[in-house]
């Protein structure tokens, strides 16, 4: 189908095209990091800034894995012709927070650390998370992100015709009411570590239930890797899930 669609947006370098979405994760991480370093200056971090690095090394080893795997079992047929180069390539904020979360909780053992470290990255995480998506966006359907066909208002054509869920975009709303939400989380008395599994809980939630709404290929029983590692956090935090939801209930109950 003839496509009119500006998607995706590209720019010229050297004679080249090159997508923004490159500059985008560049400046994700760039504006991720200055955040996490601006939140830190105003509490006292019960961890030493040594053991801080650790683990933060621990996170980034253990996203670039995670990234790599996950996003490799996204599409199983390639894994007969698996190299490198399509390792290298294959990636997703999945994996990353998956892959980073266990390289922490590794680390952590490794150097002796009992103390929950998470909460402080929540809002460095969304904020890093929306201008990636904005570079995942402007790739329209070179960017594996896109949904499948729809007859809703919120259809767009990124780039191939067909007017598609634009993921991208919903994602982003999401992560702005995750913003304002967990803004609103500063003044309340929560146990050292439940921001974080919060947050991951959250995210991951939104994932595996709007995956079925984008073109994805069955890993088991006709579920995505994507839905596969949500439901691997869902496990991971079952305790905490269990948790929180009885003090929702009690606190309903008791205003109710």
């Amino acid at each position: 189908m003839k496509s009119n669609s500006p998607f995706p947006f590209q720019f010229e370098l050297f004679g080249d095209q090159y997508h923004y979405h490159y500059l985008f994760e560049t400046l994700a991480f760039i504006v991720g990091v200055r955040v996490y370093y601006y939140l830190k200056k105003g509490i006292v971090d019960p961890i030493s800034d040594e053991n801080r690095l650790w683990i933060m090394l621990g996170a980034m080893l253990g996203a670039l894995i995670g990234s790599r795997v996950v996003a490799v079992l996204e599409t199983p047929a390639i894994l007969g012709q698996l190299n490198f180069s399509i390792l290298y390539q294959s990636k997703t904020i999945i994996g990353g927070l998956l892959g980073g979360l266990f390289g922490v909780e590794l680390i952590k053992k490794i150097i002796g650390v009992h103390i929950a470290s998470g909460d402080i990255y929540v809002v460095p995480i969304i904020i890093a998370l929306f201008i990636g998506r904005i570079g995942c966006f402007s790739m329209g359907i070179d960017e594996p992100t896109f949904g499948v066909a729809t007859h809703l208002f919120t259809g767009m054509d990124l780039g191939d015709g067909i007017k598609r869920h634009p993921i991208m975009l919903y994602e982003m709303f999401y992560l702005i009411v995750l913003l304002f939400f967990f803004n609103a989380l500063k003044s309340k008395n929560l146990i050292n570590g439940d921001r974080f599994k919060l947050f991951m809980v959250l995210y991951f939630l939104f994932r595996f239930l709007i995956e079925f709404i984008k073109p994805y290929q069955s890993l088991f029983l006709n579920l995505s890797s994507i839905h596969w590692s949500a439901l691997l956090i869902f496990a991971y935090y079952y305790k905490f899930i269990v948790r929180i939801s009885k003090s929702a209930f009690t606190k309903n109950v008791q205003h109710g």
